[in-house]
């Protein structure tokens, strides 16, 4: 019984998939976060993650994605460093430049509200080009559908879509998604979840729980 090493960048051996990547291994950022078996769908033509999809990244804000997550291609985490003055009449920012209008507007940079870390849960899906604002925070196993622009938190197993991102459908009621919380399949050994990724994927929350009372129980 064997899985996927975590600690390979690309994960597979399939021609078909060379251009996927075990995200945790490429990152260097130390604003950047990354669980294990969180994968990114390159398609071979942006360039490192952390430079092509991770943008403004020169703030101290951080960006923390869970385990197990799929990123498909082209999504985009925007950070708070790329944010415009909005407290006045004008949102050029004029800090950029250097001289003068640097000097003039400095303090008027820094007062720009941040909006914190971005920060992604576990098993969460984001379809092609999706983006993501500042300071948003993903639920576990939520589905970001392709092309969206996620600009508020999205809660836990819900679907959203659009521009702005707005709920779809939530996979799950309540106490299914409090299960599936508690169960945090994510977290089990390698052994467990390779064992059981045929009911991860297809089973109930209900059994899911099961397991994890399981685990907790030896």
């Amino acid at each position: 019984m064997s899985a996927p090493d975590p600690a390979r960048l690309h994960p597979t051996t399939r021609s078909d998939l060379d251009n996927v990547v075990f995200l945790r291994n490429q990152v260097t950022s130390e604003f950047i976060e990354v669980g294990e078996f969180t994968y990114y769908d390159d398609e071979g033509t942006r360039g490192p993650f952390e430079s092509a999809n991770v943008l403004y990244n020169y703030g101290t804000q951080r960006l923390v994605i869970g385990r197990f997550c799929a990123i498909g291609p082209g999504v985009r985490f925007v950070m708070p460093a790329g944010q415009h003055p909005m407290a006045g009449p004008s949102t050029f920012p004029f800090t950029m430049f250097g001289g003068s209008w640097t000097d003039n507007t400095l303090d008027t940079f820094l007062a720009i509200p941040s909006n914190g870390d971005t920060v992604v849960g576990n098993d969460v899906w984001f379809g092609r080009e999706a983006a993501v604002l500042p300071g948003v925070s993903v639920g576990d196993g939520a589905v970001i559908a392709a092309y969206s622009v996620v600009a508020s938190d999205v809660e836990p197993y819900t679907v959203v879509g659009g521009n702005p991102a707005q709920p779809i459908r939530v996979r799950y009621g309540p106490e299914d998604v409090r299960l599936l919380r508690e169960a945090r399949w994510w977290d089990w050994p390698v052994e467990l979840i390779t064992r059981h990724a045929a009911e991860i994927m297809g089973g109930t929350p209900a059994r899911l729980a099961e397991i994890a009372a399981e685990l907790r129980g030896q």
